[in-house]
């Protein structure tokens, strides 16, 4: 039987393929658009409830058929990154945003000390946890785990358009990034760039410092923009496309991983 903590913990934290044994984590820290009933949706107007602001569309679609494809564990949070942006640290301003672009966001304004820490302890510890736990689980089997975050981003950002349509994004460690950009060539339909539309200044890469590089493991995080993986059929698309990107780093880079994949 479960103990109660890993119950609550499940009301925030999704963990599909747990068992997988592939060559890969797959993280999707803005999978949900979720906000709990006690904290009234944020006081967000009702256009702006279901915004890229509130999470990444079609990432949680796309987390999942990676898993699928390369047999490896997906964790995602079922939270909305409003209530707490898991890829964000204690410390960030972002991690509790009282406006997201040009969408306010009154529910997060002047938010004492102990609210934010109540935030901490409901969405942020538990998928930290959730994802140290993994990492010591696959350590302890043998297992050769490369991280890999997945997120989408808006076509339009302060009214302007974004050009790029994939992201690989990547902190002080680049082996699996620039493994991937080495394969761009591969999909020449596709405008594919280093740490855009987002990098390291951005503080976008706090799951691949705490999670990847701090454990030694090759990470990346993945941008998408959105109106790419709209329905199921572009998801797969997608998910093929940087499958091609990827599989070439566990053929050529970590031949003992590619076994799983």
């Amino acid at each position: 039987m479960q103990s109660k903590a890993a119950n609550d913990r499940s009301q925030v934290v999704e963990l599909v393929n747990q068992e997988a044994q592939g060559p890969a984590l797959i993280l999707c820290e803005h999978a949900s658009a979720a906000i709990p009933d006690c904290y009234a949706d944020l006081g967000l107007a009702a256009e702006d409830r279901y915004s890229h602001a509130v999470w990444d569309p079609g990432a949680r679609g796309l987390a999942i058929k990676l898993a699928e494809a390369l047999d490896a564990p997906m964790i995602a949070s079922r939270v909305s990154r409003l209530v707490y942006d898991c890829n964000r640290p204690p410390e960030s301003a972002g991690a509790i945003s009282a406006q997201s672009e040009m969408i306010v966001v009154p529910g997060n304004a002047n938010l004492t000390p102990a609210q934010r820490e109540a935030r901490l302890e409901q969405v942020y510890r538990p998928f930290c946890q959730a994802v140290s736990q993994l990492i010591a689980q696959r350590e302890q089997l043998g297992l050769s785990t490369a991280l890999i975050t997945v997120h989408s981003f808006t076509p339009f950002y302060y009214g302007q358009a974004r050009a790029v349509e994939i992201g690989i994004l990547h902190d002080s460690d680049s082996r699996l990034a620039d493994a991937m950009l080495t394969e761009a060539h591969h999909l020449p339909h596709r405008r594919i760039e280093r740490n855009q539309p987002y990098g390291p200044a951005d503080g976008v890469t706090h799951s691949l410092k705490i999670h990847g590089i701090a454990h030694g493991l090759a990470n990346v995080m993945i941008e998408v923009r959105n109106d790419l993986i709209t329905n199921e059929n572009q998801e797969d698309t997608l998910a093929t496309e940087l499958l091609t990107l990827m599989q070439p780093y566990w053929r050529t880079a970590a031949p003992r991983e590619a076994r799983h994949a």
